[in-house]
């Protein structure tokens, strides 16, 4: 007799806040892309560190099975054929969503609802859940009915060499075809000084690499477009040029200064102007 397939769920991480419910809501497609259920996730039995006590955990599983039915009804609004699957857990939120992890192909998260898991913490709380998850985690920003019919933003991903900008390319390429939007691959060179943006023959030479590591990818993906950009300080520089032209940004986690510079003040305050979510991918977790 042959194995029955095995389904790695899209995980959703549900608290009871707004985000958390876009959250889902983002993660809808990508079960269906990935043809699998989505598993809206709660939990509950520690406070601060401390068990819930006994009195209050009746009202405590109340509350859970209240926000995830919030879940589930807008989910069903949308009118998409995907399984639901619907778990309560106890413990640690983030601890939770890291063992949800391992049999998971992504978890979301709503970015504001990470501070219901840590108040104060939501840069720490993203980095420990990205770091150490078994999978792909998106933070999730922005809401659907705040971006126009029309808006096609891009995927954003940046090449920099290292060991894992293949797996990042593939990812990126792969949402945008989901979106049906295009990629722009970037790659970072130092700013000019006093600001000046003037493209110099580095520049030139910079995207003609570029353009040849790209060649395969746009081989592989003919109907996706695949921009190659050069730009001058920091992605999340550039993101905060482009203002809302990004609709999700693809990073590596190998890099903790980088996760930390984007799941920071500066780096959350960018990506939520931009109304950019996030996909945080470990390629030794693969």
């Amino acid at each position: 007799m042959s194995e029955l397939p095995i389904y790695r769920p899209v995980v959703v991480g549900i608290d009871g806040s707004k985000a958390a419910i876009h959250a889902a809501l983002w993660a809808v497609d990508e079960a269906v892309r990935r043809d699998v259920p989505l598993r809206l996730l709660h939990t509950v039995g520690q406070e601060n560190g401390h068990e819930v006590e006994p009195d209050a955990m009746a009202s405590k599983l109340t509350a859970a099975q209240t926000a995830i039915q919030r879940a589930v009804t807008a989910i069903e609004a949308k009118n998409q054929l995907v399984k639901i699957e619907t778990e309560i857990a106890q413990g640690p939120p983030v601890g939770s969503l890291i063992r949800a992890s391992a049999a998971a192909s992504l978890v979301c998260v709503g970015a504001l609802g990470l501070r219901h898991f840590e108040p104060g913490r939501t840069g720490s709380t993203a980095g420990a859940l990205a770091v150490s998850a078994r999978c792909p985690v998106a933070i999730v920003r922005g809401h659907h009915e705040q971006r126009p019919a029309q808006r096609a933003d891009d995927v954003v991903v940046e090449v920099n060499g290292s060991p894992d900008n293949g797996v990042l390319l593939g990812t990126a390429i792969e949402e945008a075809s989901l979106r049906n939007v295009g990629v722009r691959a970037v790659v970072c060179a130092p700013a000019a000084p006093g600001g000046d943006d003037t493209t110099t023959d580095g520049d030139h030479r910079a995207r003609a690499d570029l353009d040849r590591r790209l060649a395969r990818w746009r081989r592989r993906y003919p109907d996706v477009r695949v921009e190659s950009v050069v730009a001058h300080g920091s992605l999340l520089d550039y993101v905060a040029h482009k203002r809302r032209a990004t609709t999700l940004m693809v990073v590596g986690a190998h890099s903790r200064p980088h996760l930390d510079e984007l799941l920071g003040p500066r780096g959350s305050a960018i990506l939520r102007d931009a109304q950019c979510s996030l996909l945080i991918v470990n390629q030794q977790n693969l």
